[in-house]
């Protein structure tokens, strides 16, 4: 039987209830929330389906020790007393990052350099020679976190962030993080059971993201590679036979997803991602603008977006959000309308009452998950039918 161990999820702020969730669902032990992280239990294979399943994931980190320092001294005799040469090859690249909470240090990169050189001086003792340092592509990327003077050590078994799925060649001027997309959808429920709108989708990511919620499709099987792959103890057959239990969980999608854009630029890359995600049977990409449409069928229908905010795009802020507001009250009834926006001034000219507001970040900007009902006839008519 496979070793269990803890391991951390880190992931954007406001998701950590619906990871902590996507972690229950997947079979994961002793849960426990965080600040932008969440701790579970689970063995080698349930790391590897920690990558390669989870949407609102991050990266995931394996801690291996906790050292003790409160000044340069101790701090370098720890991390020189570490066994690096357990995870960490001769011939293999490395590279440290630093979460730092602290009354003793006061700069992540001089830990950093100062781990740097009790670890190499350690490989120089033990074989006469050192690895060497990658700050792009490491072969082992370690974490440490720094409260007080408690240093928790972690190896990444992501590599790269893993909200980079490996299917979006093609972007717009302001795309979406894919994790951030993942997470919007969780959050406004989205399971797949109706058809879906992205009226402003950009180069595709809330139509793509959806359609794997949707069908139940693991979000990173798309992806080239991950860390663990350069692990001393990776385990191959392991790890396919994870990937191919995960693929046979996939299920039918009944439902149409739908992207408009009114750039064709952004619906020949929309288009070109969606190719490479593999789901042109499941999501339809239109050259549309969003102010000139109607709902088309009758049901309910399930709007999710990502409307510019005014950073990077030089738009009259006010009118665009009136006309959100307008499309929605003329053309959609029978909707629920989700979108984010840092712009939360422009909130207020879209001319309805959310029905809910959720704090998050869009990267270092702090935004609103806004969601809006729109119903056929009076909101009055639809409670008193309810």
């Amino acid at each position: 039987m496979e070793e269990q161990f803890e391991m951390i999820a880190k992931t954007a702020h406001g998701f950590e209830e619906i990871l902590a969730k996507e972690l229950l669902q997947l079979g994961a032990q002793k849960i426990e929330k965080g600040v932008r992280s969440v701790r579970f239990v689970g063995d080698k294979g349930f790391m590897y389906k920690a990558n390669l399943c989870l949407r609102t994931a991050i990266r995931i980190l394996k801690p291996v020790a906790k050292v003790t320092a409160q000044n340069d001294n101790q701090l370098y005799r720890a991390m020189y007393n570490f066994p690096w040469e357990t995870y960490l090859d001769i011939d293999q690249t490395f590279y440290f990052g630093v979460t730092l909470h602290s009354d003793y240090f006061s700069h992540s990169l001089f830990i950093a350099q100062k781990t740097k050189d009790a670890l190499v001086d350690r490989f120089r003792k033990l074989e006469s020679r050192r690895p060497s340092v990658d700050k792009e592509d490491p072969d082992i990327r370690f974490h440490i976190h720094v409260y007080q003077d408690q240093f928790s050590i972690s190896i990444d078994s992501s590599g790269k962030s893993l909200h980079q799925r490996g299917y979006k060649t093609a972007t717009n001027i302001a795309p979406i993080n894919e994790v951030l997309a993942a997470g919007m959808l969780l959050l406004s429920g989205w399971d797949g059971q109706s058809d879906l709108l992205d009226p402003m989708c950009g180069s595709g990511t809330i139509a793509i993201e959806a359609a794997m919620i949707a069908c139940n499709i693991p979000v990173n099987i798309n992806r080239k590679e991950f860390a663990f792959e350069k692990w001393n103890d990776w385990d191959e057959a392991l790890y396919l036979k994870i990937e191919e239990s995960s693929l046979n969980k996939i299920r039918s999608f009944e439902h149409k997803i739908v992207g408009y854009d009114k750039s064709p630029s952004a619906v020949e890359k929309a288009t070109e991602n969606v190719a490479n995600a593999n789901l042109s049977d499941f999501i339809e990409i239109r050259h549309t603008d969003f102010f000139k449409t109607k709902k088309e069928n009758e049901g309910f229908l399930q709007l999710v977006f990502n409307p510019p905010y005014g950073e990077r795009l030089n738009i009259e802020m006010e009118s665009f959000y009136e006309n959100i507001g307008n499309t929605l009250k003329r053309g959609y009834p029978a909707s629920h309308a989700w979108f984010i926006t840092s712009n939360i001034p422009a909130l207020k000219h879209v001319g309805l009452r959310p029905s809910r507001k959720i704090h998050l970040y869009n990267g270092k900007l702090e935004s609103r998950l806004v969601k809006y009902e729109m119903y056929e006839g009076t909101k009055k008519i639809h409670k008193l039918r309810s």
